[in-house]
């Protein structure tokens, strides 16, 4: 599976769970395993708290980083619940992705009113793409 088609499923599920829980109001760690379930469901391979080292000069400093999910070993999945989208979200996400050497990851804001409006893609070093932050996803 492709990292397109992983996002593809992952966008899916995550209409389906804010659909299912009710929308925006909740904490992220229930929009998070609510999420894990829903992929898992459909046989995709999810990861949650994947302990990621940061590594500097090649010493490995502070303890190591904890990714929401990650999702067929292949798409870093950010889970949020914040009224507003914040680009920090993004560059965050940015910085996984190089730490781990992925080039797909993505932002859910779950506090949006609707999920898409929260969802956001970004590439590092993606093909067709270059190696900097994506425009968000084109939703249809």
């Amino acid at each position: 599976m492709t990292e397109n088609e992983i996002s593809a499923q992952v966008l899916d599920a995550a209409i389906a769970v804010h659909n299912g829980i009710g929308g925006p109001g909740l904490l992220e760690s229930y929009y998070e395993s609510a999420l894990t379930q829903e992929l898992r469901s459909r046989g995709l391979k999810v990861e949650t708290q994947k302990r990621v080292p940061v590594i500097y000069k090649g010493v490995e400093i502070g303890e190591p980083y904890r990714l929401d999910m990650l999702v067929e070993d292949k798409v870093i999945v950010e889970c949020k619940a914040t009224e507003k989208n914040n680009p920090v979200f993004a560059a965050q996400v940015f910085t996984y992705l190089r730490l781990t050497n992925l080039k797909l990851g993505l932002v859910v804001n779950f506090g949006q009113k609707k999920v898409k409006d929260g969802f956001e893609r970004v590439a590092n070093k993606m093909p067709d793409e270059s190696p900097r932050l994506s425009a968000s996803a084109s939703l249809r």
